[in-house]
Order: structure tokens, then C-alpha cells, then sequence
């Protein structure tokens, strides 16, 4: 049987598989270091579209289409599809994947989503409740920046602490069964751990890599804590979004706790952008950020041996134009998903 492992954190006994993915991108992401590893850059960021909102849903409904192609899968072979984005009540994710008619659950867990999808969709089908699930969210730079901060047109200057929301959408086919069709998963899901909701009172939009770093080290902690484990039992330790920043508060606040990350951590927002040759500040983030990098680079390198063993975090920020503008506080959260070579 499945074991709940310690307070926060579940083992699978029979793995989950992830058989196929497929990673959309704008063409910023696009020009950085892993834009020849994508399976698609649009030649503009309103990829044909009216608004930047319509945009994002569009890399959603590409993204998913692309999985299902190089899966030789139907909509109709789905069980249900776990997705979510950073636009209100999810906008990105109804109107994107309205037209495939695949259950849907829908998810919010800011830029932590992509974990929370891949925990779910794992639970679902190690529980028997689905033979294969479709995880998959987005992010958008423009309409992320309207909802949470500011119109482009605002032209407002950046402070260096700022991160760049990614332009992107990733989608995860999972199957119980660890051959479709004769084709070898590229990887698969062991374990997971959830995290909670972790506030350290601050309130700056515009530094989300603070405040959502003690998020990841709480998680991280309860997971090393749950599995007796130790950083040095994975080959990385992965967050999503954290960005220069983000990253010392992280390990130091775990050099505090006992933990050393500091040879095997990496974040998804420090990978995607080139810091030299693109202004994103800090790095990149969004809902898009870990997912985009999770399908392209790290199942990649997953799948060539390069990696057996990773530790896949990525971290939101539970913030919304409604709490930010009535001064509330930044809280922070983040799911890992312990993903291993086959």
C-alpha cells in the first residue's frame, strides 16, 4: 500500500510514470540558455491573439495538444486533467482547455502549481482513482504583470530584486502503467511532499523570492525530516522560482536548520534566463518557470542518466491584487515531488 510517511509526506509503492511532456515558451525564454531544448517558441508573445490573457490560454491548449501527440494519446484516453495559472479564478486554464472536454481539476497554488499538479495527479492514480491524468499550468510576463503589479504601458522602472514572470506552459502525461505502447517513460514519481502555508510577515511584490524562501526551506526541512534523509541523497534539489535572491535566503536559512544545500540546489529562474545577456534581475519565475524547465531540461536530463535522483520544488507566492492592496502580507508555499531516473 501507499505509506503517509512522517507528518507531511507520501511513498508510493508502485511509482507513477510520466510517459510524455511538452513545453510551450515566448520568445524571450526562447533566446536563453535552454530555448533549443523547447518544443515550441512562438514568434511573438500574443502568439496570434487579441489580449495577453487569450495568449496564455493558448499556450495551455498547445501545450496539452503537443503531450497528447507525442504521447499517441487521445483526449478521451484522459481520466482528468489537473491545471491551474496565475490569472484570477484561473482564466488561463478554462478558457485554454475548454475545447479538449477532459475533466478538469482545477488547481492554485501560484507558482508552486506545477508541483501541486504532479502531487496530485500522482496521489490520484497510485489510489486507483485514474489510469492517466494530464498535469499541466502556465504563466504569461504580461498578464501576469497586470494582475500583480503593473500594466507594461505603465512603463514603472524594476528593482533589482524583481523577478521576470516566464512566458510559458508545460503539460505532464502520468500513467500507472510503465509502458504505452511499447514507448519508455521518461521518468518516474516516488514520493512527494506537501507543503503548508509559511508567512514571514513580508509584504514587497516586487522581492518574491524572499518571500517565498522560507516556504521552501520549511518544506524542504519536513521533507529531510519525513524520509530521514539527507541533500546529499539527491543529485539536485530543484526550486522553481527563488532567483538570486530567493537562493542565499534558502540556504541559509537551512544552514540554520542543519541542512546544506548548497552543492546540490538549483533553481529553474536562475536556468532560464541568461543573467548577462538578459535583463530579468533576479531571474525568472511564474507558474511557467519550473514547469517549462522541468519538461525540457530536467526530464532530459532524467532520461539520459545524467541525474537518478532529484527533488523537485517549485514555490509560490499566495498573494492577490485584493490582500496587496490592503497591505497584507506576502505568504509563501511549496510542494516537492521526488522524481527518479528509470
Amino acid at each position: 500500500m501507499n505509506q503517509k510517511v512522517g507528518k507531511a509526506s507520501v511513498r508510493l509503492e508502485q511509482p507513477v510514470y510520466i510517459m510524455q511532456s511538452a513545453s510551450v515558451v515566448g520568445t524571450k525564454e526562447g533566446e536563453g540558455p535552454l530555448g533549443l531544448l523547447f518544443d515550441k517558441v512562438g514568434q511573438d508573445d500574443m502568439f496570434g491573439c487579441k489580449s495577453w490573457e487569450e495568449a496564455e490560454s493558448t499556450l495551455q491548449k498547445e501545450a496539452v495538444g503537443l503531450a497528447l501527440e507525442k504521447a499517441a494519446l487521445r483526449p478521451e484516453d484522459i481520466s482528468y486533467v489537473f491545471a491551474g495559472d496565475l490569472l484570477g479564478q484561473s482564466m488561463a486554464t478554462s478558457f485554454g482547455l475548454s475545447t479538449y472536454q477532459i475533466p478538469l481539476l482545477g488547481v492554485y497554488g501560484a507558482c508552486s502549481t506545477c508541483g501541486e499538479s504532479l502531487a496530485l495527479g500522482a496521489m490520484s492514480i497510485a489510489g486507483g482513482f485514474a489510469d492517466k491524468v494530464i498535469c499541466v499550468t502556465s504563466s504569461h510576463f504580461a498578464s501576469a504583470e497586470k494582475e500583480f503589479r503593473f500594466p507594461l504601458d505603465y512603463g514603472n522602472q524594476r528593482p533589482l530584486s524583481a523577478t521576470w514572470t516566464v512566458t510559458g506552459s508545460a503539460a505532464f502525461v502520468l500513467s500507472a502503467l510503465p509502458r504505452e505502447g511499447g514507448r519508455k517513460p521518461k521518468a518516474r514519481i516516488s514520493a512527494m511532499t506537501i507543503g503548508k502555508v509559511v508567512d514571514y510577515g513580508l509584504k514587497d511584490s516586487m522581492n518574491m523570492g524572499a518571500c517565498m524562501a522560507p516556504a521552501a526551506a520549511d518544506s524542504l526541512e519536513q521533507h529531510f525530516v519525513d524520509f530521514a534523509s539527507q541533500p546529499k541523497d539527491y543529485d539536485k534539489i530543484i526550486t522553481g522560482d527563488l532567483g538570486k535572491v530567493g537562493q542565499r535566503v534558502l540556504i541559509d536559512l537551512l544552514r540554520k536548520k542543519g541542512y546544506d544545500i548548497s552543492e546540490q540546489h538549483m533553481d529553474c529562474g536562475l536556468e532560464i534566463f541568461d543573467a548577462a545577456s538578459q535583463d530579468t534581475h533576479a531571474g525568472g519565475s511564474g507558474c511557467g518557470c519550473s514547469a517549462v524547465t522541468l519538461s525540457a531540461y530536467i526530464l532530459k536530463q532524467l532520461e539520459e542518466n545524467n541525474w537518478r535522483k532529484v527533488l523537485f520544488m517549485p514555490t509560490g507566492a499566495l498573494l492577490s491584487k485584493t490582500s496587496f492592496n490592503e497591505g497584507l502580507s506576502v505568504p509563501g508555499i511549496a510542494h516537492g515531488v521526488v522524481i527518479e531516473a528509470m
